[in-house]
């Protein structure tokens, strides 16, 4: 288990930007896929992005563009930029990290942070 502290969330304007931060305290990231799930009530949690271990990412279709994840290994941290931001961004972000299977990119996310709830609105 790795202990996860998201951070950066907010009231933003719609077109407005956030940078949400994923932080592991006490851990290394180098050898994990980290992710970015968004929750809205009454619906299930959905992923947004991620990225692998050696840097490959994937951004779902609706924010290819706009949010853009990262990593900085050294510093222990995910990041997830989100630009042009939208009423149907907003919901409560998490990060997760995992040890995907060989034949995939991410995956297998077995620790989870508390969340950061983002919302756009004007």
């Amino acid at each position: 288990q790795v202990r996860l502290v998201e951070s950066g969330g907010g009231l933003v304007q719609p077109g407005g930007s956030l940078r949400l931060s994923c932080t592991a305290l006490g851990s290394t990231l180098e050898n994990y896929a980290i992710g970015w799930f968004r929750q809205v009530p009454g619906e299930e949690r959905d992923g947004v992005a991620c990225i692998s271990s050696d840097g490959r990412t994937f951004h779902r279709d609706s924010v290819k563009g706009r949010f853009t994840i990262s990593r900085n290994n050294a510093e222990k941290k995910g990041y997830l930029q989100m630009e042009d931001l939208k009423p149907e961004d907003s919901g409560v972000y998490f990060c997760a990290v995992g040890l995907p299977p060989p034949t995939a990119m991410c995956g297998n996310f077995s620790s989870w942070g508390q969340g950061t709830q983002v919302t756009v609105s004007s």
